[in-house]
């Protein structure tokens, strides 16, 4: 080991800018800065309440992060592909979602698109597809979650039972965050993904004992308000959702338990 610092002949042809800050992120397909603290300021804004939001993802029991979070190889013809061959990377250099995890507008692109994900919302299909609301149209849940964005719709995801099960993978929090989802829905949760939403500002909330999307008669296709979050925010509060079906324009609403649990990750939360 005596030369292990020295590489190989090709690192030391690589050549760098030297300095104690990486120079090439702006151009590199495996390495950029993500945007979580763009903008961030000392000035912490206020716990806002969640307002017309729509469902982009609904599925079932026991999904795992490994369902949510961009794992395995990355597929030419679905959104990260696309966005590698618009960067001029050939396929055969494509490598994985593990290899690139650096870069959070590949992995974003790869956030729920397993290839084992069932979203109700776009029924028949398997990987990463939805029901764009606004248009009716099925397509990728990347590009659904960027047309939402667009028009300043803010997301929610609808889920079973022991949501985020399995090993602990920070992108499936991260990802959902950089879709544009503000929440998520569910009969119960895994202990580790929840913490994890809650690190990544995102609210997790519980259907109360006994209830579900099918007991409550929830389809994915309303519009869902969540008008109780303000800087009062206590660990596990009751929160009403209310929810308006898009075409009556009929609205009741529901209770919720916030599974913000402690008063440290309230202010997790409030810090986004």
């Amino acid at each position: 080991y005596a030369d292990g610092w020295e590489g190989d002949g090709g690192w030391r042809a690589t050549e760098a800018s030297g300095g104690a800050l990486y120079s090439g992120a702006d151009n590199s397909t495996y390495v950029g800065e993500p945007p979580f603290c763009v903008g961030l300021t000392p000035d912490v804004s206020p716990i806002q309440s969640i307002a017309a939001a729509r469902c982009l993802v609904k599925v079932g029991h026991s999904i795992t992060t490994d369902h949510i979070s961009p794992a395995g190889s990355i597929p030419a013809d679905g959104p990260a592909g696309q966005y590698l061959t618009e960067h001029g990377v050939p396929v055969s250099m494509f490598n994985s979602f593990g290899s690139r995890r650096g870069n959070d507008r590949v992995m974003t692109r790869g956030t729920f698109a397993n290839v084992r994900v069932r979203n109700q919302l776009a029924p028949g299909t398997e990987g990463g597809w939805t029901t764009d609301l606004l248009t009716g149209k099925v397509t990728t849940i990347y590009e659904a979650a960027m047309h939402y964005r667009e028009e300043g719709v803010p997301l929610i995801v609808l889920a079973g039972k022991d949501y985020g099960m399995g090993s602990s993978r920070d992108w499936a929090a991260k990802g959902t965050v950089l879709l544009g989802i503000r929440a998520v829905i569910a009969e119960s949760y895994e202990r580790i993904h929840r913490s994890n939403l809650v690190g990544m500002g995102v609210l997790p909330l519980q259907f109360c004992d006994g209830q579900s999307r099918e007991s409550l008669g929830v389809t994915g296709h309303e519009v869902f308000d969540i008008p109780g979050l303000n800087n009062d925010l206590k660990p596990r509060q009751e929160l009403e959702l209310r929810i308006t079906d898009p075409e009556s324009g009929s609205t009741r609403s529901i209770t919720l338990l916030s599974r913000i649990d402690t008063p440290v990750e309230v202010e997790y939360y409030r810090n986004g």
